[in-house]
Formats: C-alpha cells, structure tokens, sequence
C-alpha cells in the first residue's frame, strides 16, 4: 500500500517523493527533550495508560493500545500483551520515567496527556509502536512527535508483527460498529462548509476535517480527492445513536485533525 501522506503545503505529487525518501531512510528516534518532569508509575493501566504513584493517570500521546474487556466488549487481539509489555518497560527502568505533557494538557476524561521516556531516554510510545502493540495516533496539537512515530509503525507493519501480522484494515463501506478503527474506502464527493471540509465516503461514513484544523493541511490537496481511495485511521462516531442523523447523511463520522491520520492510496 501506498505511505504518501498529505502534508500541509505540498502537492499530493510530493507527498508521494516525500514518502519514498521517508521509508528509506534509517530508523527515527524520537528523542527525549531537556524538558520534562520526573514520575514514578503505579503500574500500566493497559497498553497506552500509566497509573503514577501520585494518583495521577496518564494517556501516552501518539499511540492507541488495543482495548482490554470492559462495558461488556471482550479484550481486543493483544491488549493483554501490550498491558504486559508496558508494564515491562517500566520494570526496566525501575518504575521511572521522564513526562513531556502535550500542548493540549488532558483529554475528557481528565488524564494527563504526556510523552513518557523510560531511564535511557527511550520514548515509550515508540517501543510499543515498533513492536506492533498499537497504532499511531496523530490529534493536533499532541503531535510533536508524529513523524518518528509514524516511522516507528511502519517498521512493525512491513514487518506484519504485533497488530500487522493480519491486516487490521477494513473497508468504509462495511463499518458496523463505532470505536477506534482502520478503514479503506473511496471518496465519493468533497464538500466544504463551516463545519470544516467532509470527505463524503462510498458506504455509510464521512470523514470531517473540522475548520480550526484545516491549517495543518493542504486544503487543496484534500478537495482534489474525489474518486481517490484513502485509508484512514480515528474513532468512528454512529451520529443514529447521538440523534444527531439527518435524513441524507451518513450514519458514521470520523474526524481527523492532522495528515498523519490519512494516506493516498496509489
């Protein structure tokens, strides 16, 4: 599959060169930064979330886990392992780590939104992400380090280890349930209005680009997208059960807020 993202400025031509120099190069480091505060970890809640000793809870930026069993759903492939890896990461550096909080702060559910860097200054999220025990996540602003991690996956996926050993992708025409999700589609039709610009989908979705985000992309780049498949990754929202679906839309909604969340296929 193609890897061409579309980067803010540049022409979907030049998202592709820009791809391939990219999958050629040596591996990215997403390397620690002076700042930061020093914690010590509780245990890890599950494959993206730290309990600290101090009460708080901390969402790793840049990667989502598989889930484990909770409000009646049964654990999803290997969220068992990446809980377990998580926590091994910590043993390793004794139960320590450095935190670099994101732009934005926390999430809704009031957890600490952070980069965690273990005793060697090796950031956490990449380690899972290399080792196929989650996906990259891009959510503007938390997104100073979605190129390494990026990079990072796409070890794991060439390598089809960890979520990649079958493909986790599936197609926008045939979404049936809400939650995080991988989908490849074609894109029927693009609209814009004030709500942002929508990626009308061929099947039951529309991926919204919300206004105050369009700036990290190129907008042109994304309305010349009619008739072209993409693959897309985020939260798919059932807008029946919000009671928010009008006659004409489609039942599904995946927003997105930064390019590394959406490839060109070739």
């Amino acid at each position: 599959m193609g890897c061409s993202v579309l980067l803010k400025k540049a022409s979907l031509v030049g998202a592709f060169f820009v791809s391939a120099i990219w999958l050629g190069a040596a591996a990215a480091v997403c390397l620690e930064p002076s700042a930061g505060q020093e914690a010590r970890v509780e245990r890890a809640v599950d494959g993206d979330t730290l309990k600290l000793v101090d009460g708080r809870s901390v969402r790793l930026i840049g990667v989502n886990a598989p889930e484990l069993a909770h409000h009646g759903r049964p654990a999803e492939p290997l969220a068992q392992k990446a809980q377990q890896r998580l926590a091994e990461l910590l043993r390793h550096s004794g139960q320590r780590v450095r935190l670099v909080n994101g732009q934005q702060a926390r999430d809704h559910y009031g957890r600490v939104l952070a980069h965690a860097f273990d005793a060697r200054g090796r950031n956490l999220e990449e380690q899972l992400l290399a080792e196929g025990l989650g996906f990259m996540v891009a959510l503007a602003p938390n997104v100073a380090l979605a190129d390494c991690q990026a990079q990072a996956e796409q070890q794991a996926r060439a390598s089809r280890v960890g979520v990649w050993r079958s493909s986790p992708q599936r197609q926008a025409s045939q979404l049936a349930q809400g939650g995080f999700a991988l989908l490849q589609g074609k894109v029927e039709r693009v609209d814009r209005n004030r709500g942002g610009l929508w990626l009308e989908m061929v099947g039951p979705l529309v991926i919204q680009v919300p206004g105050k985000q369009l700036k990290h992309f190129a907008a042109a780049d994304l309305e010349a997208l009619t008739g072209r498949e993409i693959e897309v990754r985020g939260w798919a929202i059932d807008r029946a059960r919000r009671g928010g679906l009008k006659p004409g839309q489609a039942r599904w909604l995946l927003q997105i807020s930064h390019p590394r969340m959406l490839e060109v296929q070739p």
